[in-house]
């Protein structure tokens, strides 16, 4: 395992049974910025190699906070480093929470959303801008269906599911190539003291 956080704050981590070949710390762009973010592993498959990227993008609220402008700037910093990415041309897998809902099918109330730091124009428009880079969204590639990845801990939203889907897999071509399928686990978040998130599982032949 190999892990980017800082005590009591943010965080992320990879878990493999495979050896790492590389690890990468941080997203570059910004070098005042000390929060732990994003962490990508590089791995020897029978195809070649496999990069896996996990990441914690800002939320970004409240909109009228510095917190919004850094999160926009922070996708702008991705955007780049996706780019270098795919110019390799190796399967590319970027996942992690987005805090992004991108679609009114991805929220059980889109309209309660709207204008939420996760569900509003700038960070959708961020969002259409790593896509059109030519990462494709795992899950609805394989399924139109609604299907949410997180339910907040309050006024009961567990029980009535209104749920949303900001927990994404995004692929580059090369990766997107290889996928199977993809599984939500909606029923860890039935578990006793469960987290507001649910672990979301791609499966790839590489």
């Amino acid at each position: 395992m190999e892990t980017h956080g800082q005590k009591s704050w943010n965080g992320v981590a990879i878990l493999s049974l495979l050896p790492f070949d590389e690890v990468t710390r941080g997203l570059p762009g910004d070098d005042s910025d000390e929060q732990a973010r994003l962490i990508e592993g590089v791995f020897s498959v029978e195809t070649g190699v496999v990069r896996v990227c996990g990441i914690y993008l800002p939320n970004g609220n409240p909109v009228d906070s510095e917190k919004f402008p850094y999160k926009l700037n922070w996708m702008r910093r991705l955007e780049t480093f996706v780019e270098g990415r795919l110019a390799l041309e190796e399967p590319f897998v970027l996942l992690g929470d987005f805090n992004l809902i991108p679609e009114p099918i991805d929220a059980h109330n889109p309209e309660g959303w709207w204008g939420d730091a996760l569900y509003r124009p700038e960070s959708l428009e961020r969002w259409r801008t790593l896509s059109n880079l030519g990462m494709t969204d795992a899950l609805r590639a394989t399924t139109s269906e609604p299907s949410y990845t997180f339910w907040d801990f309050q006024a009961g939203a567990w029980r009535r599911n209104a749920g949303i889907r900001i927990d994404h897999l995004m692929l580059s071509p090369q990766a997107a190539d290889r996928l199977d399928g993809v599984t939500v686990h909606k029923d860890v978040r039935g578990w006793d003291k469960p987290s507001d998130h649910v672990p979301v599982e791609g499966q790839f032949s590489l």
